[in-house]
């Protein structure tokens, strides 16, 4: 059928049209007998939204992706072309993609009217099969659906009652292809009347030609219910008109948010072979949005992005890197204190709420931050809280470690240190590594081991055991005590 030049050609094949709807309904059938994925790379929607998008295409539904920024709308939408033939026959020229045995352009009706067998055909690749459009207020009626084109009129001499005047939108040269239209809620209300037909009836009306052509088009709607209340909403009409409203939602684990973290990250092949993330901080990089969308200090009704996560992998990664390049290192591992770089990724895709802007997004950050570091500290570690220092350092599980910082000293961990001083750092808190090794159940390599030695210092500091102090490049650990006027929280300015 691939092979098929001309009209002729096409029906010897023995082609017979299908719709949009109709094509996508029996490949997913095909695919789901076969036990084949039907959206690879989307993670954590197993259960959930992939099924009941699964439900909507056997049914032959319009789909509203209703979900919080950051929920993968728009890359499901995306994949359905996925579903789509690999290659589809259109009259050669066609405006409209027409189909060869059901034209519905006057353009290509008047083409094989003339041609007969031997109109033109050509093969229309599914990737080209999808439109895709952002709503934004500015978007118009003509740019939807078409509008008359005064040069169009001009040049072929025509009348503004000849139908081949008319200039076409995104929606007819859609035709027999998926169309999305993003943020939905941003479109005008009066643009969105416009989709009314379109949706219902199948067809569409341009200033006032009596059009109706039969278009064959699987829509696909992506929104976010915060536009309801803050900048527009789904006009009711429309709604009833789109037949499967279906909830995104964000990873109910952390196991299933590090899947995805590590999927979309972009490292290069010379990050991956300098720097080594642990399995630690790859979980307290997650347990960050976890936290956020937790936080008193964030709207809720705005949600975390999954690109939080992502792209504080990313700055994390680059934080480690260039401290390695600036002392030489040949290799090195991600610590806690690179979180410092991560800050940028966190601060531009939080929503405040009152409370959160009289801290600011800094502010905000090192809470959250800080909060991440308990959370995986109280995981390994007893909480200090539960302990009685009484001053003897055989009943406190910390107590060297407190008499160490008791004694006067200071532990300065340098933002870009080398691997040596940071070692060395961590080496001279006295009981610091017997420590870790008597909590830690798994096996811990050299570097792991240092890693949780920095948990230890950092979680004691949260809990209030310790004083934390930074400065313009490093983190002063000192005791409590030490210094009254000293700043509990974590501040990496």
């Amino acid at each position: 059928m691939a092979q098929a030049k001309t009209l002729g050609e096409l029906k010897a094949s023995g082609y017979k049209p299908r719709t949009v709807k109709q094509e996508l309904r029996e490949n997913l059938i095909n695919r789901l007998k076969n036990k084949e994925v039907v959206f690879p790379g989307i993670i954590g929607f197993d259960d959930t939204v992939l099924p009941d998008i699964q439900r909507a295409i056997l049914s032959r539904h319009s789909i509203l992706l209703l979900g919080l920024r950051g929920q993968a709308k728009t890359r499901i939408a995306r994949l359905l072309v996925n579903l789509l033939d690999e290659y589809v026959p259109v009259v050669a020229g066609s405006e409209l993609n027409d189909d060869p045995l059901e034209p519905i352009s006057r353009s290509s009706a008047d083409l094989i009217k003339e041609m007969g067998d031997s109109t033109p055909i050509e093969w229309w690749h599914r990737d080209d099969r999808y439109v895709e459009k952002l709503a934004t207020p500015d978007v118009s009626v003509a740019d939807l659906i078409g509008d008359v084109d005064p040069i169009k009129a001009a040049t072929l001499k025509l009348t503004y009652a000849d139908e081949r005047v008319i200039h076409y939108g995104l929606v007819p040269r859609a035709h027999r292809g998926i169309f999305v239209i993003n943020e939905l809620p941003d479109l005008q209300a009066r643009i969105q009347v416009s989709l009314f037909n379109i949706l219902q009836e199948g067809d569409i009306q341009i200033r006032g030609f009596k059009l109706r052509l039969p278009l064959d088009i699987q829509f696909l709607f992506t929104a976010n219910p915060e536009d309801y209340t803050n900048r527009g909403s789904i006009i009711t009409p429309l709604k009833d008109r789109i037949e499967s409203q279906i909830l995104t939602h964000y990873p109910k684990t952390l196991e299933v948010a590090r899947a995805i973290t590590d999927q979309e990250a972009t490292l290069t092949e010379d990050q991956a072979a300098l720097v080594q993330v642990p399995e630690l901080l790859k979980v307290m990089l997650e347990q960050l949005s976890f936290a956020a969308r937790e936080s008193e200090y964030i709207d809720e009704k705005s949600g975390v992005s999954a690109r939080l996560s992502i792209t504080a992998l990313e700055n994390l990664v680059s934080t480690a890197e260039r401290r390695a390049l600036i002392n030489g290192d040949s290799k090195t591992v991600a610590r806690i204190t690179d979180f410092w770089g991560v800050v940028p990724a966190i601060t531009g895709k939080v929503e405040l709420v009152y409370e959160g802007e009289q801290e600011g997004a800094y502010g905000v950050a090192m809470k959250l931050l800080g909060k991440s570091i308990r959370t995986s500290f109280l995981a390994h570690f007893p909480d200090p809280s539960d302990v009685v220092a009484d001053g003897r350092t055989d009943s406190d599980p910390y107590g060297i470690i407190r008499a160490y910082f008791s004694g006067g000293n200071v532990v300065e961990l340098l933002n870009d240190g080398s691997n040596e001083a940071y070692r060395k750092a961590l080496d001279n808190v006295a009981g610091l590594r017997k420590f870790v090794a008597s909590n830690v159940e798994e096996s811990l390599n050299e570097e792991e081991t240092y890693l949780y030695m920095e948990l230890v210092l950092q979680g004691l500091a949260e809990m209030e055991v310790l004083n934390k102090e930074a400065l313009n490049n490093s983190l002063n650990f000192r005791d409590l005590l030490a210094d009254m006027f000293g700043s509990d929280d974590l501040d990496f300015r």
